[in-house]
């Protein structure tokens, strides 16, 4: 890519299409701070707070010689709508757990708890597997390979349709006796059982706004799915108000509101595939036909291997939850609302790897797909450093208003031990979320290029050989206690960011993805 002064830009006037060496999202010559969406007839210029704060930190490490400006501004166009989407969606959760606790109580918060890691099921299978789309769609993308990208997103359905209907079944047929694995209180197991019961129906549909979201980033355009997820987000919230305070449907009100929503964000992305553009909004850069070829056994192998190690990465800690949740239990009810609570305030805190994350992918897809390995171990160095300061920015703030923030999911009823303990948990979660930088970003190119596999051994090592054991201990040696969650946090997130750091540094991704590549053009020197 050339510097920022050679980079062209997209006119007012000009046609919705995409821009001649451009990302996503062009910037003006001298103003990288003004964003114009390149894929809309209607050019969308503003300054976004959100991509205005991430510009801030980069071009902050620009200066000091950290990072290279262009790959800045094209980092921070592609990360910041996937940030901005999952600020929405991690802030609904947040909201769900807040509605509910004040409209029923801690033990809603927990039946919710403890119905999320069944829920959880449906994001480790689709997000697994839309790791194999993204790498085919943005390899496909660098190398002008549009037949490939079709079939991706063809297979990619096919595959998370197959494993998520089943599972929803399952959950709808049988939620007590699942809730009731993991929750000894009857009245908890029950409200999560209410839960989980209507949830089920939204299990497919989640699956599937993973692999349309990762089609689109893979294609250079966060912009669409932040439109799409975001607002899906925004409408969950309307309506879990309508049915937990107007309806008065408590748990099975939020549960209804999050199915009703993916819906939404199904149809929407199906509507864009189909079209090839957004009602009202103008042309998008990926167009499937929908009469191709669904059962191609090359692509579906493709997305398998590179998709399977991704599912048990994310199933890695799904599955913990559950014997995860049993040891909070042991603490009692107050810790485990707030062990649910700061979840919700880590989750957000975390957001900055939805876009960083993905944008390593994509962007170190792309120049793998365009056979220039230099350039996309580039990407890669300088995204880990952008990441890194960015969560140390979130964790600070986190950290300073850390009680305000966590009264705001209580009711005035709670428990008196429900907010000194969620405090002294956010702050472990702020020294974990630095570590969370690290293993997000890293594992990037590793997605990208198809080398999957350690990073589902490192999740396995952190959650199994330091998160459970540490957690466990804390719940049975008195001495230890709390602060057995406190190491738990950061056991989780420190050991896998260790191996997958070390993975990427050793550079064998590089030669794995020749593996996956449409065509191996010449790299530009």
């Amino acid at each position: 890519m050339g510097p920022a002064s050679e980079r062209t830009h997209c006119e007012p006037a000009c046609e919705p299409e995409p821009c001649e060496d451009g990302p996503n999202q062009a910037f003006r010559e001298g103003n990288p701070y003004t964003f114009e969406s390149k894929y809309y007839p209607v050019v969308v210029r503003y300054q976004n707070p959100v991509r205005l704060l991430l510009l801030a930190v980069g071009m902050l490490l620009a200066r000091l010689g950290l990072v290279r400006r262009e790959h800045v501004v094209r980092t921070t166009d592609l990360s910041w709508p996937r940030i901005v989407t999952g600020l929405a969606r991690m802030s609904k959760n947040a909201v769900d757990v807040a509605m509910v606790g004040i409209a029923v109580g801690e033990v809603a918060i927990a039946g919710v708890g403890f119905a999320g890691p069944f829920w959880g099921i449906a994001f480790s299978l689709g997000g697994g597997f839309a790791a194999g789309t993204i790498a085919l769609v943005s390899q496909g993308f660098g190398a002008d390979a549009h037949d490939q990208i079709g079939q991706a997103v063809r297979s990619s359905a096919v595959i998370v349709l197959a494993l998520t209907v089943p599972v929803a079944a399952l959950f709808a047929s049988f939620p007590l006796e699942l809730v009731s694995l993991i929750a000894a209180e009857t009245a908890t197991a029950q409200a999560g059982a209410d839960y989980l019961r209507v949830v089920a129906f939204g299990v497919p549909f989640a699956g599937l706004n993973l692999v349309g979201s990762r089609i689109y980033i893979g294609a250079d355009d966060a912009w669409t799915p932040m439109l799409v997820r975001g607002g899906g987000a925004i409408a969950n919230i309307a309506a879990n108000a309508v049915f937990i305070f107007v309806l008065d449907l408590g748990v099975a009100g939020a549960a209804l509101g999050t199915v009703l929503a993916n819906v939404l964000v199904t149809a929407s992305f199906v509507l864009a595939l189909l079209t090839g553009r957004i009602p009202g909004l103008g042309e998008l850069p990926v167009k499937v036909d929908p009469f191709g070829t669904y059962l191609d056994r090359e692509t579906i192998t493709d997305v398998f291997e590179i998709g399977l190690p991704v599912v048990g990465r994310n199933s890695v800690w799904t599955v913990a939850k559950f014997p995860m949740f049993a040891i909070v239990a042991l603490f009692g009810p107050s810790v485990v609302a707030a062990y649910v609570i700061v979840r919700r305030i880590m989750g957000l805190m975390n957001t900055p790897g939805w876009g960083f994350a993905l944008a390593a992918s994509s962007l170190v897809g792309q120049e793998l797909g365009e056979g220039d390995e230099a350039d996309a171990e580039a990407y890669a160095n300088d995204i880990l450093v952008f990441s890194l300061a960015t969560y140390a920015l979130f964790a600070v703030v986190v950290a300073a208003f850390a009680q305000p923030i966590v009264e705001l999911f209580v009711g005035a009823d709670a428990d008196p031990n429900t907010v000194p303990t969620a405090v002294g948990l956010t702050y472990a979660a702020c020294v974990a979320v630095l570590a969370q930088s690290v293993k997000g970003t890293a594992a990037g190119p590793l997605d990208a290029s198809g080398d999957t596999n350690v990073t589902f051994y490192s999740q396995v090592i952190g959650m199994v050989g330091f998160a459970i054991p540490l957690a466990y201990v804390g719940a049975v040696v008195p001495a230890v206690g709390i602060v057995g969650l406190y190491l738990s946090f950061l056991g989780e997130a420190l050991v896998p960011a260790i191996i997958n750091f070390w993975r990427y540094r050793s550079g064998k991704w590089k030669a794995i993805s020749q593996e996956y590549r449409p065509e191996s053009p010449v790299a530009d020197d």
